[in-house]
């Protein structure tokens, strides 16, 4: 028999790809953090003998999920200022809040308890928009858990840096000191059009294009947004990105609650991604992206969450019942957005969305080991005539019971395996009583 380092049996595997597959009673076998082999449990019990064996039975095991927009160390914030529309929320609560208290401290804390969340709900990699990115990345890393450090600009200073040339460097810096890490990615991150000049917006996409990364951007996240555009420049935020040459496979664009038809025309023609968070979205009351009109003009669409303090959870199987919900309703129509259309979102999209699609984002022979399992036998899973359907529709993050990134096992029946959730509560409660002035 040949040797392998773990064995996944399950009632279901979902591969993602190819689409809308369901393989029942297969195995997921990995050896040296990839996955080799996905068959039959019958026959992977006869080919493969394991250091390690998990019999999950009623479970469905799935790529890891992936959150394609967040703000990790905001999971300080859940809370801090709930039913406010988007500027109000921002100028008034959040900008203040973080002008008090953002720090290196802050940001190990905050992204500490984000990991932690979304590692016990079945994510293994997330996509960060946030100052200081070198702790994102370094929390993430220690905890076993793949992220995209976002390389952060504003015009403004902040207490991460001093202006746009501080910014860049420490960026610069950040993507030379991870290049070479397998769980490691990076990406530009200026925050908008309406907080990063033009010709900062040029210099972040020529870098960008030298280094092969991605530019992750809030875009067109409300209607005043793009007014307030038009009326200062007589051009559409997505229209002046154009104009300098931004739209192409690398543009990340979040949000997109307002689009033409010749926009979403636009989008698919460059080969440029959106980023949808629908339920902050909602909680805003900042409008509805039109994702079945994108995904028919062929434009990959990828979910994410956005932070806790516009969300407020990194609960990517509720995120992923929103999306289904709220889509079908946008289309007027209860076939758009069909459960296997949105658990790609949450996997092979994202993974396509941030390069990584050669790597994450589907089980297949050859990838990393990035894998979530989740518990369909409870009882308010039953009866299963679907389970894929299930999976979007009825299931919940506290269904998962066990996650490996890279082959490596980092929850163990809804354990976390590599951080201490006693001592993230801790300083959470902390944090709290620091913070209480801003609620």
């Amino acid at each position: 028999m040949e040797q392998i380092d773990t064995l996944i049996n399950a009632r279901w595997v979902i591969p993602v790809q190819p689409a809308n597959t369901v393989l029942n009673h297969h195995s997921v076998a990995v050896r040296d953090g990839r996955i080799l082999d996905v068959l039959p449990t019958a026959d992977a019990k006869a080919r493969y003998q394991a250091e390690h064996v998990h019999d999950l039975k009623d479970h469905a095991v799935i790529p890891g999920l992936i959150n394609a927009h967040t703000h990790a160390a905001m999971n300080l914030m859940r809370g801090i200022a709930d039913d406010l529309p988007l500027m109000t929320w921002l100028q008034e609560h959040i900008f203040p809040a973080e002008a008090a208290h953002v720090s290196p401290e802050f940001c190990q804390d905050g992204v500490e308890a984000a990991v932690a969340e979304m590692l016990a709900g079945g994510v293994t990699c997330f996509n960060d928009m946030y100052f200081f990115p070198e702790v994102t990345t370094r929390v993430a890393s220690r905890a076993g858990m793949r992220v995209t450090a976002g390389m952060i600009l504003v015009d403004f200073p902040t207490p991460y840096a001093d202006g746009p040339d501080d910014y860049i460097e420490k960026g610069l810096a950040l993507h030379d000191a991870w290049r070479n890490d397998p769980l490691v990615s990076t990406a530009f991150t200026p925050h908008a059009p309406y907080t990063v000049s033009e010709e900062n917006l040029r210099r972040i996409n020529t870098l960008a294009n030298e280094l092969e990364v991605p530019v992750h951007i809030h875009v067109h996240e409300t209607a005043d947004e793009v007014q307030m555009s038009v009326d200062s420049t007589g051009e559409r935020p997505l229209a002046r990105l154009d104009a300098n040459d931004m739209l192409n496979p690398g543009f990340l664009a979040v949000h997109m609650t307002q689009l033409t038809d010749d926009e979403i025309r636009r989008l698919a023609e460059t080969g440029s991604h959106v980023l949808h968070c629908p339920e902050a979205n909602l909680k805003l009351a900042s409008g509805c992206c039109p994702v079945q009109k994108l995904v028919d003009a062929g434009v990959n669409v990828a979910l994410g969450t956005d932070g806790v303090a516009s969300n407020n959870d990194l609960d990517m199987f509720g995120e992923m019942r929103s999306a289904a919900l709220l889509g079908k309703v946008v289309a007027g129509d209860a076939a758009a957005l069909r459960a296997e259309d949105v658990l790609a979102m949450a996997t092979i999209n994202a993974a396509r969305a941030l390069g990584r699609d050669s790597e994450i984002g589907s089980l297949e022979p050859g990838k990393a080991a990035d894998i979530t399992a989740v518990d369909l036998g409870v009882l308010e899973s039953q009866p299963v005539y679907h389970p894929l359907s299930q999976l979007i529709y009825s299931t919940g993050r506290h269904q998962v019971t066990n996650v490996w990134v890279a082959g490596r096992q980092v929850v163990h029946n809804r354990e976390l395996l590599t951080l201490d959730r006693d001592r993230i509560l801790t300083r959470l409660h902390a944090w709290q009583d620091k913070l209480m002035v801003n609620a």
